[in-house]
């Protein structure tokens, strides 16, 4: 793309070559490529612009960072429950002495296995801080991320996430394309009428499915609209409590679809009725 060959970054998942071929090289595959392209009929993904990937993939690693010291939190707790009984907080394990740590654990290596994940966990804390300083600097003034900010149940880290993940709002032709995309709709198999099977659930971005079910959880504490939509849905589906949040999150896919494409704030009115 820098030399200024137009680049097409074909999707393997949807390309199919006739079954009945007997023999195929890199060649075969070159020609039934450009043969699709010809046709106009190449199923093509997202090349994401490069000058933005840094701060996505930024992003990207501070949440790797949180799944590391959620692991170290529940593996200290995990120690202390095992030997002393008791369930502390981990902000309460870190404000315990040295001496009063060895003191309530029996044996002079399980305080040494505590200690030492404490010193990963300074660490790691430090790190995501200055991580998700970096990405706020970067993301401050920009429109689609302020607009997210007025949906109930997204604060900053949500926010940067979908804007980043989402990309440009132009290549999703409606507001479904990005929901599927946010993995928030059902993927069924019909044939007259009849159920046949399930496509692929777990088609779409991964970081704005977890976004998605984030804010719904959010948005069902802090927004009234939102948890008279939850409840209808629980009645609706024998209180299914996971279809219903799905629900709440497919709602809140499509409101942040015409926040970051119009350039509008959130209406609870016009998300959920």
């Amino acid at each position: 793309m820098e030399a200024g060959y137009r680049v097409h970054l074909a999707n393997p998942a949807a390309i199919q070559q006739y079954s009945g071929l007997k023999y195929t090289n890199d060649h075969s595959d070159a020609r039934w490529l450009a043969h699709l392209l010809r046709l106009g009929v190449l199923p093509q993904g997202y090349i994401y612009p490069k000058a933005e990937r840094a701060v996505r993939d930024l992003l990207r690693k501070r949440a790797h960072l949180v799944r590391q010291h959620t692991a170290h939190v529940l593996s200290v707790q995990n120690i202390m429950v095992r030997n002393t009984g008791a369930r502390l907080r981990i902000k309460r394990i870190r404000e315990l002495p040295p001496p009063e740590l060895k003191g309530l654990l029996p044996e002079v290596d399980q305080s040494l296995a505590v200690t030492s994940s404490l010193a990963v966990l300074d660490c790691l804390s430090h790190q995501i801080k200055a991580l998700e300083q970096t990405v706020q600097k970067r993301l401050k003034h920009t429109p689609a991320y302020m607009q997210l900010l007025t949906v109930d149940g997204i604060g900053a880290i949500l926010a940067q996430t979908i804007t980043l993940e989402s990309g440009d709002m132009g290549r999703f032709p409606t507001v479904g394309n990005y929901a599927s995309y946010c993995r928030c709709v059902d993927s069924t198999k019909l044939s007259n009428g009849k159920r046949k099977g399930q496509g692929n659930v777990k088609n779409g971005n991964p970081y704005l499915g977890w976004a998605s079910m984030e804010a719904a959880q959010f948005a069902l504490r802090f927004n009234a609209r939102a948890q008279r939509f939850y409840q209808r849905k629980l009645a609706k589906t024998n209180n299914n409590t996971i279809l219903a949040r799905k629900a709440v999150a497919h709602k809140l896919s499509r409101a942040c679809y015409y926040n970051m494409r119009d350039l509008v704030p959130f209406d609870a009115m016009k998300a959920f009725g």
